[in-house]
């Protein structure tokens, strides 16, 4: 059901190939139903053909086209920068200066940043996450912790402009969160976190 409780707000997606299918394009119906306009953005080498390929499982799922090349991104644009996961999408998009210095920008405004399962690899990378509170796929928790993090397992945790969850089941409630640090403002988000 489609409302406008976040006409006017634009979200950022980096992504590349392999991300995980149901983490970019579940959070990305949910903020395009809440009223939000969201702009897939990838690197030149995940967007040559004007898309990318999502994973899917064990193989390869749907392609999502992309908005936008991320040599012409630039995040005073955005509300918000959503970094769906998977294993492949994060671990290519770390390995890029352009990337991590975009997620850094975010941070540096005191934008929200949402970042889900492999997805806080990119946190990591911006040098974003050290005495904050995280969560992400278990197995990331010893790479957030020696970058300096605490992680925990809960399905959505939020500190500060952060927003993180673990997994595909935990998608209803990082949406919730997604929305609501859109529709009420990064410092009321953040007061009732």
């Amino acid at each position: 059901m489609k409302n406008n409780v976040l006409m006017g707000k634009k979200v950022a997606i980096l992504a590349t190939e392999g991300f995980e299918q149901a983490e970019l394009d579940l959070p990305k119906e949910a903020l395009d139903n809440a009223g939000a306009r969201t702009v897939v953005i990838a690197p030149e080498s995940g967007a040559k053909l004007g898309k990318i390929r999502g994973w899917y499982k064990k193989d390869w799922g749907d392609t999502v086209k992309v908005d936008k090349v991320l040599a012409d991104a630039d995040a005073n644009d955005y509300d918000m920068l959503v970094l769906p996961g998977g294993v492949m999408n994060p671990d290519k998009l770390r390995m890029d200066a352009d990337a991590v210095k975009f997620v850094r920008a975010f941070d540096e405004a005191d934008k929200p940043i949402a970042a889900i399962c492999h997805g806080p690899w990119m946190l990591i990378e911006a040098g974003i996450v050290e005495g904050r509170t995280l969560t992400s796929w278990p197995s990331l928790k010893t790479d957030l912790t020696n970058a300096g993090a605490n992680w925990v397992d809960e399905e959505v945790v939020t500190d500060g402009n952060l927003i993180t969850s673990r997994k595909p089941d935990d998608i209803p409630a990082y949406c919730r969160k997604l929305i609501e640090a859109l529709q009420y403002g990064t410092e009321e988000w953040k007061k009732a976190s």
